[in-house]
């Protein structure tokens, strides 16, 4: 890959992990939206389907993948950190080890609802981003980019609000049905901005290098 398409990609792949994190560690508080039940971390975990969406676009379904699987390795990395910084011993006049642990100790729960629903609904997004594609002949970016998006949220969310709160006393229907609304919402609201990071990243590619003038 030249120096200028990886730069570009190396920033758009450092994106998603950012929201991906971002999404793990706030999704244990319940917002509302709008009179909608949702997790904190429902804006944050949209803006990831906007980039492996703009990856797939530009470079293809591999190199979508290729970010994925990392989201993967991330996650879990952040998992087994969390795991230690609750364990390890608080200093003696550090009196904020009962909040952190409750705050951050129901993020593990999170994380791992994440990761499941995370693999499952990624790959299928890239996959069915890919597949129209191929069929519209690299045409009508707004409905492979929403429609992919809507299935696999779908399925994401329903996975992940039911492994993340089922048992906690969460009203789980409302939670899913709130964040579907709420994702829908953002996945119409993100098609610009698709179209946006797209033509400027094709432009970024296609300018002429400053050594080349």
């Amino acid at each position: 890959m030249p120096e200028r398409s990886l730069t570009l990609y190396l920033y758009l792949s450092a994106l998603f992990v950012a929201a991906l994190v971002a999404a793990n560690v706030v999704a244990s508080k319940i917002i509302m939206i709008g009179g909608l039940v949702v997790p904190a971390g429902v804006l944050a975990y949209s803006i990831t389907f906007a980039v492996t969406d703009t990856i797939n676009e530009v470079w293809g379904r591999q190199r979508a993948q290729t970010v994925v699987k990392a989201g993967i390795a991330v996650q879990l990395l952040v998992w087994l950190l969390l795991v230690l910084a609750i364990a390890m011993p608080a200093a003696p006049f550090w009196q904020g080890q009962a909040a952190f642990s409750a705050v951050l100790g129901a993020t593990n729960r999170i994380i791992f609802a994440s990761l499941v629903a995370y693999l499952l609904s990624q790959s299928l997004d890239v996959l069915i981003f890919h597949r129209l594609k191929e069929l519209s002949r690299d045409k009508h970016l707004w409905l492979r980019n929403n429609l992919s998006t809507f299935v696999s949220q779908t399925l994401d969310t329903v996975v992940f609000i039911v492994i993340a709160f089922a048992g906690t006393g969460q009203p789980l229907m409302q939670l899913i049905l709130g964040q579907l609304v709420v994702k829908y919402a953002i996945a119409l609201l993100d098609t610009p901005v698709v179209y946006a990071l797209v033509w400027a990243v094709r432009q970024r590619l296609t300018a002429p290098s400053p050594e080349a003038a």
